[in-house]
């Protein structure tokens, strides 16, 4: 069989499942298979089905249920070896959880937040390397929050309905949530790369990982985008599918935008929350208007 080239932006109508880059870029996660990880991967994607249904414990902690003939089925593998992933996961490095729940029943599958919890202090002597680099940077941020930054535009105050205070200005803290999240998000939409390619909206860039950062230290249980307040727990989900490309896409959606936006942090959080959702749509039809136009020269 002969495939076609991919043409402008069509790789984006795809739907992919989304491995966090530090799995394979941290020494802490060197003794952990590419298949295990790739199934980490797959499960993280349910997690996501899990939340919308509000398949939740008593303590509010998100499950799912992924059954050994499941696992064989989305990585085509013997029984054997789906055994020998989850063992991997859970026993190998701690990233999931499993619970029995009786004779004849799936177990339930916690999936584990590697930034934080039991795997906390594992992470952070990962980023012991990083760090200088890392406290930099948000010292950098800081800075520019104090000083060089339109209060209108980047507004982190007590009044806002869903940001927690008390993370502006503070000082960096290896241990804290906040610097462990932006050490994830940071290397996980490669913002070093943004910030060349963009280099006049650094600024942008900053505000775009703050809010990312803050949602996901916020402990309140619902979060206002749209007008539609929302399960935090979803949001957090969708967040941690962010790339790159994603917040290419909201920069450049931001940009083209001409009406008038008086909340500048709402637009960009239902922008970010939506990007998961709307960027193959919006590239395919991209793609399709190209193909119509005879940009592509005319092949479909």
């Amino acid at each position: 069989m002969t495939y076609d080239y991919f043409y402008g932006q069509q790789a984006e109508m795809f739907t992919f499942y989304r491995v966090p880059k530090v799995l394979f870029t941290e020494d802490c996660f060197w003794n952990v298979s590419t298949d295990a990880k790739l199934l980490y991967g797959i499960l993280l994607d349910r997690m996501n089905l899990s939340a919308r249904n509000g398949w939740l414990d008593e303590e509010g902690r998100v499950y799912i249920i992924f059954t050994i003939e499941e696992i064989k089925g989305a990585l085509g593998c013997a029984e054997k070896k789906a055994v020998k992933l989850l063992d991997e996961l859970e026993k190998k490095c701690g990233l999931i959880e499993r619970k029995r729940q009786g004779l004849g029943k799936p177990n339930l599958i916690y999936v584990k937040n590697f930034i934080s919890g039991s795997v906390e202090r594992q992470f952070l002597n990962c980023q012991k390397d990083n760090s200088g680099v890392v406290k930099n940077t948000i010292q950098e941020l800081s800075k520019a929050q104090g000083n060089n930054t339109d209060s209108n535009y980047i507004d982190l105050s007590d009044t806002d309905p869903f940001f927690p205070s008390g993370f502006c200005g503070k000082e960096v803290d290896e241990t804290d949530e906040f610097t462990r999240y932006y050490q994830y998000f940071y290397e996980q939409l490669s913002m070093d790369y943004l910030k060349q390619d963009y280099p006049y909206d650094h600024e942008i860039l900053d505000l775009i990982l703050h809010l990312i950062v803050e949602i996901m230290c916020s402990n309140r249980k619902q979060i206002r985008i749209a007008s539609d307040d929302k399960p935090i727990e979803i949001v957090k989900s969708s967040f941690m599918k962010l790339d790159s490309e994603h917040i290419r896409f909201v920069l450049s959606s931001f940009k083209e935008n001409t009406t008038d936006v008086r909340n500048i942090k709402q637009y960009l959080l239902a922008s970010i929350y939506n990007a998961p959702y709307t960027i193959s749509a919006h590239y395919d039809a991209k793609v399709r208007h190209d193909m119509a136009s005879g940009k592509l020269g005319g092949r479909w």
